[in-house]
């Protein structure tokens, strides 16, 4: 099923009840016309909760009743959680070994069964499939899903709604589900603005699949909430058709645009959510004097990390 612009409109009636715009907020140190889009202040402090909640409001009462069960690398993860402990729902949730604790302790602190297993993501998905299979529990993808997509999508609308006139939007990739969201809803309110993605090269998923590349995933990453496949999902026809290109940030450069973003922004943001903001500061991108929008996705990051990486 491919989600349609229609879907988008329609998410963001569902989810208006739940959340508020996030700020759109200027970053004159990225240049004179560059504003972050602020996800980590939603709730779960992450972009993830417009996809899960989304998601689970589009299941029929059988669906939410058999329980919920999902694989993630940690935001999605809290963010059903946080969904299905305001519904009174189930949640059985799979989260690689080296997921940050603080995303793991997010996700019990809302009453979800965190399972640890897989050292990378795609690991710890073919087990919450089984886990569906055998107890029958409605699975939540954490991006391969048209529900996530257009949740996610409602995030362009927003930027478009705060800032008409922008001509270019940069956003963190993993496996697609935000980027094609808001690829989908800019592109069809104005097909002329730029939507560029950035991997991490540590999890280079996207930019293998569009480049027929062969980069290898590594675990130990900043970027850990970028990590996983996406082979065979929809999100990569979205992101051909809909994704101008896709650069990859460097770990040192994306250690540099937390230290950036926390000393010149005031924003603790982690490895994953911080990759546009490397991009930027490297000069993979240039924004010149272009209206730019960079998505920050998400804040959660262990206390020992950010400590290493502000020692840096």
């Amino acid at each position: 099923m491919t989600v349609t612009f229609r879907e988008i409109i329609a998410a963001r009636s569902r989810l208006r009840p739940y959340f508020t715009p996030t700020p759109l907020e200027a970053a004159p140190g990225l240049g004179r016309a560059v504003a972050l889009k602020l996800e980590q202040v939603n709730p779960t402090h992450s972009f993830k909760v417009r996809g899960a909640f989304n998601a689970m409001l589009s299941l029929s009462a059988a669906e939410q009743a058999r329980g919920l069960v999902t694989a993630s690398s940690g935001n999605h993860a809290q963010a059903v959680a946080y969904g299905a402990s305001r519904f009174g729902l189930s949640a059985r949730i799979v989260m690689p070994v080296h997921t940050p604790r603080r995303k793991i302790d997010g996700a019990r602190r809302y009453g979800a069964d965190v399972i640890l297993h897989g050292d990378f993501y795609d690991r710890a998905e073919e087990h919450a499939r089984q886990i569906e299979a055998s107890e029958g529990r409605t699975y939540i993808s954490a991006y391969n899903d048209p529900a996530i997509i257009a949740g996610a999508g409602t995030c362009g609308l927003e930027l478009l709604e705060q800032n008409p006139a922008l001509e270019a939007v940069i956003v963190p990739v993993s496996g697609g589900g935000l980027i094609s969201g808001v690829a989908l809803a800019v592109k069809t309110i104005n097909p002329a603005i730029e939507v560029i993605g950035v991997n991490a090269r540590s999890a280079p998923a996207m930019y293998n699949a569009l480049h027929a590349a062969d980069l290898p995933q590594v675990a130990d990453t900043l970027a850990e909430a970028l990590s996983g496949g996406i082979e065979g999902t929809e999100t990569i026809d979205l992101c051909r058709r809909y994704v101008d290109r896709i650069v990859l940030a460097d770990e040192d450069e994306i250690a540099a645009a937390m230290r950036w973003l926390l000393y010149e922004q005031g924003w603790v943001i982690e490895g994953g959510g911080a990759v546009g903001v490397a991009a930027l500061l490297s000069g993979k991108i240039v924004a010149g004097d272009r209206p730019t929008a960079v998505l920050l996705t998400g804040g959660n990051i262990d206390a020992d990390t950010l400590a290493g990486v502000l020692a840096g």
